[in-house]
């Protein structure tokens, strides 16, 4: 599976941002689908996922009710809509594939095994 992010750029503080997820593979196999947020000098945080079986999304407390995830199966992509950004929504975004055979929580990185480059935010 390779992992193509796109649709970063520099926004200001209240404006919205949507990253697209562009998947060589299908999305489908795998149990869940990420995005994850590595802020300057920070470790890598989930933020949002999609549970592909459920169809239900999670997200970290801090963005509850402003991003929504997506997927569009016909695509094959997944989608991150950021609304009302903060300042501290600075950092570098990465789309990630689960892998059917780790155990984890969908926030955790090691749950994941295929990563994206990265798509970079800047919040000012």
């Amino acid at each position: 599976v390779q992992l193509v992010e796109s649709g970063g750029g520099s926004v200001q503080a209240g404006g919205s941002l949507r990253l697209s997820c562009a998947a060589s593979g299908r999305m489908s196999s795998r149990p869940w689908m990420a995005w994850f947020c590595q802020p300057p000098g920070k470790e890598r945080e989930g933020v949002a996922a999609f549970n592909i079986g459920a169809r239900v999304a999670a997200y970290a407390d801090s963005v509850q009710d402003r991003f929504t995830i997506s997927l569009d199966n016909a695509k094959n992509a997944l989608y991150l809509q950021m609304n009302s950004l903060k300042f501290e929504g600075t950092a570098m975004y990465y789309c990630a594939a689960a892998s059917p055979g780790r155990d984890g929580s969908w926030y955790s990185p090691g749950r994941y095994e295929y990563w994206g480059q990265g798509t970079q935010v800047t919040v000012s």
